[in-house]
C-alpha cells in the first residue's frame, strides 16, 4: 500500500501527528498517510524542545500508541537510531512491527536537533548504520514497510549530497528526504542531482515546516521539483498552539468561558472522532432491556 502510494504519480501529503487528537482529527479528515512528527511528539509527551531528549522507549511507545488507532500508513520520525548500530536496527524493528510505517532516520550527529533549528551537524556518510537498519527492515518489507533516508547534509556538506543519495540507494532505502534546501533553486538542484546519478530514481520528501527554512509552495510546484511526497509536521500543532492560547487568554481575562464558543469545537462532534459513537452502540446492544 505504501509504495503504491509513493509511486502513483501524485504528491502524497501526510498531516502532522503528535498524540491521539491529531491521529483521529486527520482520519476524519481522510488523509492517505500520516507524520508522526518528533518535534510534535517530544513537545506534547515532555514539553521540552526537539532536542534528542526523548528517548528511545518513549518514541516508540507513541508509534505503538498512534498505530493501534491508525487506519493508515505512518511515517514516523527515527531520530539518529538511538546509538550504535544494534540498537539503531533494534529500533527499526520496533517502529515496523507495530504498524504500515515509513521510518526516516537522520545523518546528524548527537544530540540531534529539529532540521529547521539552528546548530544541526552532518555526521560522516552513515552506510554501515543504513544498512544495519535496511537488514531489519527486509523482514517487515511484505507488511509494506520502508525507509526514508534523511540527510541535513545539503547545508552543511553540499558537495556531499549526491554521493550520500548514491549510498542510500545502494543500502536499499526507499525515499530519500533532504532535509530545509532554503529556496526553490535549491529544491530543484536536489531533483537534479539524483536525476544526473543514474539508475538512482528515488522518490523525494519535502519537509514543509511553516515559518522553517523550506519555502511554503503549492502542491503542484512540489511535484514540477520533483517531490513525490510532502510532511508538514508543524501546522497542526502551531494551529493547536494559537487557538489554545487564545481561549485560554480568554478564560484567564474573563473568568469564563462564555464568549469563545465560536472557537471551540462542537463537544458531541468531538466525542464521535474520538469513537464514542462504537461505546454507545455497545452499551445499547448490550445493556438490559430496562435500561435501553
Amino acid at each position: 500500500m505504501l509504495r503504491k502510494l509513493v509511486r502513483k504519480g501524485e504528491l502524497l501529503v501526510c498531516p502532522g501527528v503528535y498524540d491521539g487528537i491529531s491521529l483521529r482529527i486527520a482520519q476524519k479528515v481522510g488523509f492517505d498517510a500520516h507524520y508522526m512528527t518528533g518535534y510534535g511528539t517530544v513537545a506534547s509527551h515532555l514539553g521540552l524542545p526537539d532536542a534528542g531528549l526523548a528517548g528511545y522507549g518513549e518514541m516508540v511507545d507513541r508509534v505503538r500508541t498512534l498505530s493501534r488507532i491508525s487506519t493508515a500508513p505512518l511515517i514516523c520520525d527515527g531520530d539518529t537510531g538511538y546509538g550504535g548500530l544494534f540498537l539503531h536496527a533494534h529500533a527499526r524493528t520496533h517502529t515496523h512491527t507495530h504498524t504500515h510505517t515509513l521510518t526516516h532516520t537522520h545523518t546528524q550527529e548527537f544530540p540531534k536537533k529539529c532540521g529547521h533549528t539552528p546548530g544541526r551537524r552532518a555526521v560522516p556518510l552513515p552506510c554501515s548504520q543504513l544498512r544495519a537498519a535496511l537488514r531489519r527492515a527486509e523482514a517487515f518489507a511484505s507488511a509494506g514497510a520502508l525507509v526514508v533516508a534523511r540527510t541535513s547534509s545539503l547545508s552543511s556538506l553540499p558537495r556531499r549530497r549526491s554521493r550520500r543519495a548514491v549510498c542510500f540507494f545502494f543500502v536499499g532505502a526507499d525515499i530519500l528526504f533532504v532535509e530545509a534546501p532554503e529556496t526553490e533553486a535549491e529544491m530543484e538542484r536536489v531533483g537534479e542531482a539524483l536525476a544526473g546519478v543514474p539508475p538512482l530514481r528515488l522518490p523525494l520528501l519535502v519537509n514543509v515546516v511553516e515559518g522553517g527554512k523550506t519555502p511554503v509552495l503549492s502542491r503542484q510546484r512540489y511535484v514540477e521539483l520533483g517531490y513525490q511526497v510532502a510532511i508538514f509536521p508543524a501546522t497542526a500543532f502551531l494551529a493547536a498552539g494559537r487557538g489554545i492560547e487564545s481561549v485560554y487568554s480568554h478564560l484567564k481575562a474573563t473568568g469564563s468561558s462564555a464568549g469563545a464558543e465560536g472557537e471551540l469545537a462542537d463537544f458531541m462532534d468531538f466525542s464521535r472522532t474520538l469513537g464514542f459513537e462504537r461505546v454507545w452502540e455497545f452499551d445499547r446492544a448490550h445493556a438490559d432491556v430496562g435500561e435501553r
